[in-house]
């Protein structure tokens, strides 16, 4: 359903969170047995509504998950650790940069990292693949977003035919230590994979093309990498089975939809800043005698218009930081409980529009599309990474324990 009909106006919506029949976490997760190739990339697993419910439902929890960033960025001042790295692969069309725009842009940009890594430069040819990744790994109390990733330098060799087993093996082991020694630093790490089938990618594709405001985004060399299609599903399968595990896993996250991908990488993201258990930082000083030393540079006249309002700004204040600590460990009970289901059953915030119940979305399937195999060729596209920020805002919403879904 597009998302602009039968939409009724409202200043305040109420959400059906229970939509979440299953944490993406879980739903999405690549395991042993993962098999690429029997993905519908159209499908919504663990999502049991439509469009509008999604945008709905991402807008009513911005304000939660900004919360949950500005703690996390706050803490970093008195000397936590504790940071988010998400790291975002697909082929060209895939939705990485919908994923920085929609999602990542939903939570203030003084707490968020966002690299792009392009073909490397010559400088960074002269390291070894990692020697860039480090530089651009997020600081303590930030969230980090690579376009793009270490992994290019398994899948892009890989599709050439230009990595055999041991240097594949080796590449591993050392993305499963680089990987390790971020989780034993603090960092919690979201990996997505972001599938789109051929035939939407040739849509997208053929979409930049034909929009004169979409040109800046297609390169020729994007028909040479889709001409590798088939080399690179075998190569992401074999990477995403190999490097899976415990404390870095894959999401493998279908991307026909774009809304699905972005509502599923928004809740994942806001489940594992709730599980961070972050609250608010203290002052580190005298609060009565500073208040006297700030007091005593105002004057009578506008300390009376303060104090005037303080009772009722206080009791708002309070009240918000209650309710993002009861939606933090409502969130951190489901996982406890091993009943993913939703993370709430409803969440209220201002969103401007009315949600609508949907049909119930289809799960993941062995059906799709596939191409006659396209010839082969080489990818040959580059430029450099750049860094950049978007903005978000909110103050906290309220999330109320939903029913848990039977898998």
């Amino acid at each position: 359903m597009g998302r602009n009909k039968n939409k009724k106006d409202s200043a305040e919506a109420t959400v059906n969170a229970d939509m979440w029949s299953e944490d993406p976490r879980e739903a999405l997760r690549v395991g042993p047995d993962f098999h690429l190739a029997s993905i519908d990339r159209a499908s919504t697993p663990g999502w049991d509504g439509d469009e509008d419910d999604a945008v709905a439902y991402q807008t009513a929890i911005a304000p939660l998950l900004a919360t949950l960033q500005e703690r996390l960025f706050a803490a970093s001042k008195e000397g936590s650790t504790k940071r988010v790295l998400i790291v975002a692969q697909g082929l060209d069309t895939a939705g990485k940069g919908g994923i920085a725009r929609h999602v990542i842009g939903l939570v203030g940009p003084q707490g968020v990292e966002l690299t792009a890594f392009k073909a490397p430069t010559e400088e960074e040819k002269e390291h070894d693949f990692l020697w860039r990744i480090r530089k651009a790994v997020p600081d303590a109390g930030y969230i980090g977003y690579f376009d793009r990733s270490h992994y290019e330098d398994i899948l892009v060799p890989g599709a050439n035919g230009q990595l055999d087993d041991a240097a594949f093996d080796e590449r591993v082991e050392q993305i499963r230590a680089f990987e390790h020694e971020l989780a034993e630093s603090g960092t919690a790490i979201i990996k997505i994979a972001l599938m789109v089938s051929y035939e939407e990618q040739g849509l997208r594709l053929l979409e930049r093309v034909d929009r004169p405001d979409k040109h800046w985004k297609y390169s020729t060399n994007d028909m040479s990498v889709r001409g590798q299609w088939f080399d690179y599903q075998a190569i992401y399968q074999r990477m995403l089975t190999a490097t899976s595990f415990d404390e870095a896993p894959w999401h493998l996250v279908p991307a026909d939809n774009k809304w699905y991908s972005r509502v599923a990488v928004t809740e994942m993201l806001l489940r594992t800043l709730a599980d961070l258990d972050i609250p608010w930082p203290e002052g580190k000083f005298d609060v009565d005698a500073e208040r006297e030393r700030v007091r005593a540079t105002i004057s009578d006249e506008a300390l009376a218009g303060y104090d005037k309002k303080l009772t009722a700004k206080l009791a708002k204040v309070s009240g918000r930081i209650a309710a993002v600590d009861e939606a933090a460990k409502e969130i951190q009970a489901e996982g406890e409980d091993d009943a993913p289901g939703s993370a709430s059953s409803l969440a209220k915030a201002p969103v401007g529009a009315a949600s609508r119940k949907g049909a119930k979305a289809k799960g993941s399937g062995a059906k799709g599309s596939e191409p006659k195999a396209p010839r082969s060729s080489k990818r040959t596209k580059s430029a450099k990474g750049s860094k950049d920020s978007t903005a978000g805002a909110g103050a906290a919403a309220s999330r109320k324990p939903g029913k848990k879904a039977a898998k």
